[in-house]
């Protein structure tokens, strides 16, 4: 798929339902991971383009909201139905600057769809309720409301699911979004803003800004600091989880954090061994590897140990690297150098 033809192939930033560059005019390149090739160019923002998505985001606050759950719902169905409609571009997309085969990015499109499909109904089905108060004559009515403007972070191992995940229950909720990809995979969440913009979606909503590993910080900054953010969703490393923590504290966010994980797969002698070894397979070598649930280590009782040992190489043998775009291939590649040299590390280490 050449890229430039795609309709869906942005290499602006989305603040305000407008295609923008950063406010200095810089970019920071894109590639794809298994052949180094460029494959675009997009805005490396900072401070002020996120202080102008979060403006926006507040300005679309009091309409979006003031739709009814349904008015929302039937945009964000919309939405659901474009991914779909779209399903094998966004794939491609998302192989070409993630690099996980294509049959996985299928998968994780349909998957992706689903959360916005999901939030969308579920959020006509919020109700209130009515508790007795400490008097006989006093009742307690809680009801639910919109929190606010929320911030989004999302991982580059899942660049669509992680991001519909936490915009489809904030947009659903009548709360508007800042959402910033990460460096590496910007690309598919700016396809996920044409397609919400032609679902309909008003301009404010739905934000994204771009930025390299080092302006990362900037924005961070801008979404854990302003008084106008009330909800930050973050997935990503342990370390960084704390630092918005502490970034978050003076102005009291509600935070949700999902972190690193930690994931031993464990194998008794009453297991069926050919099913251990497939779900071992899934588990370790999905993504490549790069999941926050992937098995980090393999514990198998004494007794199976060396024909378990023998099923599973038997079956990593099987596995083909390469290009995710490329027929028969089961592994892409890692997403940069940098996690080529943390494989190595293990590889030496072990």
């Amino acid at each position: 798929m050449q890229l430039e033809k795609s309709t869906l192939f942005k290499q602006q930033a989305y603040i305000n339902g407008a295609w923008v560059n950063a406010t200095t005019q810089q970019r920071y390149p894109i590639h794809n991971p298994a052949t180094g090739e460029l494959l675009a160019e997009v805005p490396n923002m900072g401070t002020a383009d996120t202080q102008q998505a979060v403006d926006a985001a507040e300005a679309a606050l009091p309409a979006w909201r003031a739709l009814t759950a349904k008015e929302r719902a039937n945009r964000l169905r919309r939405w659901f139905e474009l991914m779909m409609a779209n399903q094998e571009e966004l794939a491609r997309i998302m192989t070409l600057e993630q690099g996980k085969p294509l049959a996985e990015a299928r998968g994780e499109i349909a998957y992706a769809a689903s959360f916005i499909e999901w939030f969308a109904e579920e959020a006509k089905r919020v109700y209130g309720e009515t508790i007795p108060g400490h008097q006989a004559d006093k009742r307690i009515v809680v009801i639910k409301q919109p929190i606010g403007v929320a911030a989004a972070i999302t991982p580059w191992n899942f660049p669509s699911a992680m991001i519909t995940r936490k915009a489809g229950p904030a947009l659903a909720a009548g709360c508007t979004m800042v959402l910033k990809p990460s460096p590496q995979t910007p690309l598919s969440a700016l396809a996920l803003a044409e397609l919400a913009q032609q679902a309909g979606i008003p301009a404010g909503v739905f934000n994204v800004v771009t930025a390299d590993v080092d302006n990362s910080r900037q924005i961070g900054d801008v979404m854990c600091n302003s008084p106008v953010v009330r909800k930050l969703s973050f997935t990503g490393s342990t370390g960084v989880g704390i630092k918005l923590m502490e970034q978050c504290a003076p102005t009291v966010k509600k935070l949700s954090l999902e972190l690193g994980g930690n994931a031993p797969f464990i194998v008794f002698d009453d297991a069926d061994l050919d099913a251990a070894v497939q779900g071992a397979i899934i588990s370790k070598y999905r993504n490549a590897g790069q999941t926050c649930v992937c098995a980090n280590r393999l514990y198998v009782q004494e007794g199976i140990y060396d024909q378990f040992a023998e099923k599973l190489a038997a079956a990593v043998a099987k596995l083909k690297v390469g290009n995710g775009l490329d027929e028969g291939v089961t592994t892409g590649p890692l997403i940069d150098e940098k996690a080529v040299s943390k494989v190595e590390r293990h590889l030496a280490d072990a």
